[in-house]
């Protein structure tokens, strides 16, 4: 039975990966639960326009590029493609309607509470939902993240010229030109979707290599597969400022470091710089909770920040701001609050870039494995295995990638594992529980994989740690 002091044992503020899925898991540990959401649909961010929308934009984007660049002709079928893209559009948004609709279907299963409208603190266990005033013993942040604006750069998704990630999933029409700014996970997504269906597209990134926090191996190589795909880069770029007229956009630029100032006139712009927590609005000051200078809400290993009886989840605390992250935190933040032991192994958090080939990596990196190891590189080994010397890679035509291990040299334990592969987003779970497990790079490369698939260069690459591959 409920604290009948309170309304709700539990109190979820945010209904995406995160604040959903802590709301189901509360509700089944016999909680009384209830999740606010200011949204029309739950899900979040992630399946209303980011995570579930991009890939059904990436998938049918991929067929049609098979279709149009030879590949489909190579392998002995000749097609005409056309592209209808109310269809395409339409096809992703049956996938958004029938998961949002399946999560609210879940909360019915579950007795969850959706109370709608937005949420903000009166004090610790008091929230006003809208018109509505709500009472928890126990209240879970789960806001989410939005997109990090360009100080000079003025979004607006209606006019289709500036946009930001969700203006780039609903453009109507495919551009001639596009600049994406930021070579990051979304930038790079959502780029090459448009580059696949026609679009001229340039990659601009303040760096001097693309997906930040990736293995400097994986960066570099991603960068050159990209450009052999189309996408132009200007790495070490500066964007200085927009301008619009029309229906076109014009970026001025400079190199990072200094330089000379140069023009850029595109048909669309894709500002995609990063992400920031969503706790402004939120009434934190009603009840004394700082954000860090990141604008995160801190929190210990259960979750619970400063105020008692207040946690939070997901992308407002610190970590990677991924949905898998965030479902990861809703379980176990419920199961602490039930009296029970939540667990996340952070170190343990796979990353996946949906382009194709798919980037993935999981553990670290072998700069910070030689950091950790204190900064002897004797002290690791790695070890790389080319897609295409994998027999199911060339079969499907599908060359470019490679998988690489980083293990302890003493010890052999595996720290990270990286890889490009068509299904390296699949391929990376493998190396997740690989690391979970503490596995060693031995382990891995006696471990029978089937033939033929793709999963057997992460075996080879684990068996060159020990100098032993047999394919190349």
């Amino acid at each position: 039975m409920p604290d009948q002091q309170y309304d709700y044992d539990v109190l979820v503020i945010g209904a995406g990966p995160g604040g959903y899925v802590a709301a189901i898991r509360a509700a089944q540990l016999g909680l009384k639960t209830a999740c606010a959401e200011s949204r029309e649909t739950l899900g979040g961010t992630c399946l209303n326009v980011g995570c579930i929308p991009s890939k059904a934009m990436l998938h049918a984007s991929e067929y049609f590029d098979a279709a149009t660049n030879g590949t489909m002709e190579h392998m002995g079928i000749e097609v005409t493609p056309k592209l209808n893209m109310d269809k395409l559009h339409g096809q992703r948004l049956d996938a958004v309607d029938g998961l949002t609709k399946g999560i609210e279907f879940l909360f019915k299963k579950n007795k969850v509470d959706w109370k709608k409208g937005h949420a903000t603190f009166q004090d610790a266990h008091t929230v006003k939902v809208g018109d509505e005033t709500v009472t928890a013993k126990e209240v879970v942040i789960a806001t989410g993240s939005s997109v990090t604006p360009l100080g000079g750069i003025e979004v607006d998704n209606s006019k289709h010229v500036v946009v930001d990630s969700t203006g780039a999933l609903e453009l109507p029409k495919v551009p001639k030109e596009m600049v994406v700014i930021g070579g990051g996970v979304i930038g790079l997504e959502l780029g090459s979707v448009w580059r696949r269906l026609g679009a001229k597209v340039t990659c601009i990134e303040f760096l001097d290599e693309i997906l930040p926090g990736m293995d400097a191996d994986i960066r570099k190589e991603s960068r050159k597969i990209f450009k052999k795909q189309g996408i132009e880069f200007k790495l070490g770029t500066k964007v200085t400022g927009c301008t619009v007229k029309g229906k076109k956009a014009t970026l001025t630029m400079e190199p990072s470091k200094g330089g000379d100032e140069e023009t850029m006139t595109v048909d669309c712009v894709l500002v995609s710089i990063g992400r920031i927590p969503n706790t402004n609005g939120l009434g934190l000051e009603n009840i004394g909770l700082e954000t860090n200078e990141r604008g995160q809400i801190e929190v210990d290993h259960e979750f619970r920040t400063a105020v008692d009886g207040v946690r939070a989840i997901g992308d407002c605390v610190p970590g990677p701001m991924l949905a898998h992250k965030a479902e990861d935190e809703g379980i176990a933040v419920a199961e602490w609050i039930a009296g029970e032991t939540g667990i996340v192994n952070h170190n343990v958090i796979p990353n996946v870039v949906y382009t194709l080939p798919e980037i993935a990596g999981v553990g670290l990196t072998e700069e910070q494995a030689i950091e950790k190891m204190g900064g002897d590189k004797k002290a690791i080994k790695t070890s790389k295995f080319p897609m295409m010397a994998n027999s199911r890679a060339k079969t499907n035509h599908e060359p470019d990638g490679l998988v690489k291990v980083i293990a302890e040299a003493e010890s052999d334990r595996v720290l990270g594992i990286w890889a490009i592969a068509s299904v390296a987003g699949t391929m990376i779970a493998e190396a997740a529980l690989a690391l979970e497990f503490g596995a060693t790079s031995e382990d891995i490369a006696y471990t029978c994989h089937a033939h033929p698939t793709h999963a057997e260069a992460l075996k080879e690459a684990a068996m060159g740690v020990q100098g032993k591959p047999i394919h190349i």
